[in-house]
């Protein structure tokens, strides 16, 4: 009898539960809204219903392995406590793994989002070639995971991959966290929609302005086709957020030296408008980079628009660095599963074997 495992995406938004096979194949998923206004234990009902139903529709045909979660918010591993989210009011210190096990009666694993995203990439999708990755994903806000010789890497009590956090630029504005400049204020959706709200408050971005003026539902999405269709400030607000992504990478490719970047989450879609921008500042950040880049990057000009204090072109230990690496060479890259990666990592959590000596 063939395994599967239940992954479940647990957003503020939509409750997302699929039922997937070893091969990581799809069996069924089933999506439903998620109703936090109702309070944590009706969104805990409805999961577990969820999660009961699809169990038991292919309990004759296979063997459940378990249930795996991904949570947004930070949580401890080792007592199974959401200690903060952001997208889950209310739900602060609340014991979820705990909650959830014993009223499913199943092994449950609870997980960060953006850690399962980033596991989904890299048994599925553009990371499955390679045993250590880095994932940023660039949703409402700008999340992060690890995966190191095919596992997640938690750090001490679970908080490791807080990429988001990252400052970019000290004398950016204020993030929720309390930091100035953090990479989630430049590559995020909701930062692209606060640098298109302070073009047109500034009265330099008329095709903004008509647009977010005729559209109620002016998103990123709006600002990113604009960009693609040449017009100057929304393209210059997506150049902004190549430079900050082109920072960040940079001093990820530093400190780690992995072999693969991967950039995720919806923002993800607006890559042609701001990958040019991040190529090459990563290529003057990263001395790292610049020696393993797998070709030269195109470069774009800079629209005149200098987010951030940087050298000249040319100068710094980046742009010594001459010949290319012999060997292994460090991708960036976009993620390929979508919104499904996180489904699919959390599936994944519980087929993976436990491992003491790396979980400790």
């Amino acid at each position: 009898m063939a395994n599967f495992a239940i992954g479940v995406d647990l957003g503020g938004t939509n409750l997302r539960i699929a039922a997937v096979d070893e091969t990581g194949r799809l069996i069924e998923k089933v999506t439903t809204g998620t109703r936090v206004a109702l309070g944590r234990d009706q969104v805990i009902n409805d999961m577990c219903d969820a999660i009961r139903a699809l169990g038991a529709k292919f309990s004759g045909s296979y063997t459940m392995l378990g249930v795996g979660i991904g949570v947004p918010g930070i949580i401890d591993m080792e007592t199974g406590l959401l200690r903060e989210s952001p997208n889950l009011p209310g739900w602060e210190e609340y014991p979820v793994h705990d909650e959830i096990e014993r009223r499913l009666g199943a092994t449950v694993i609870l997980e960060n989002d953006a850690n399962a995203a980033a596991l989904g990439e890299k048994w599925l999708g553009a990371a499955r070639d390679v045993d250590d990755m880095c994932i940023l994903t660039l949703g409402t806000g700008v999340g992060g995971g690890l995966v190191l010789r095919g596992r997640i890497w938690h750090g001490m009590n679970g908080m490791a991959g807080e990429f988001g956090h990252m400052t970019v630029d000290p004398d950016g504005p204020r993030c929720n966290c309390g930091n100035l400049g953090c990479i989630e204020q430049f590559a995020s959706a909701t930062a692209v929609m606060r640098m298109a709200r302070e073009a047109i408050a500034a009265g330099h971005a008329p095709n903004l302005a008509r647009v977010a003026g005729q559209d109620p539902e002016f998103s990123a999405k709006i600002v990113y086709n604009l960009a693609i269709q040449g017009d100057q400030p929304a393209r210059d607000i997506f150049c902004r957020v190549g430079i900050a992504l082109g920072i960040a990478v940079g001093d990820l490719v530093n400190a780690l030296n992995l072999p693969m970047y991967v950039i995720g989450g919806g923002v993800a879609s607006a890559w042609e408008a701001f990958a040019p921008y991040m190529f090459e500042e990563l290529q003057r950040r990263s001395m790292v980079y610049a020696a393993t880049a797998p070709t030269p990057q195109a470069r774009q000009p800079s629209m005149g628009v200098p987010a951030f204090p940087t050298k000249e072109k040319g100068t710094g230990a980046a742009a010594e660095v001459q010949p290319r690496a012999a060997g292994r060479k460090t991708v960036v890259t976009r993620a390929l599963l979508g919104s499904d990666a996180g489904l699919y990592g959390a599936a994944r959590l519980p087929m993976l074997p436990h491992d003491p000596a790396w979980d400790s």
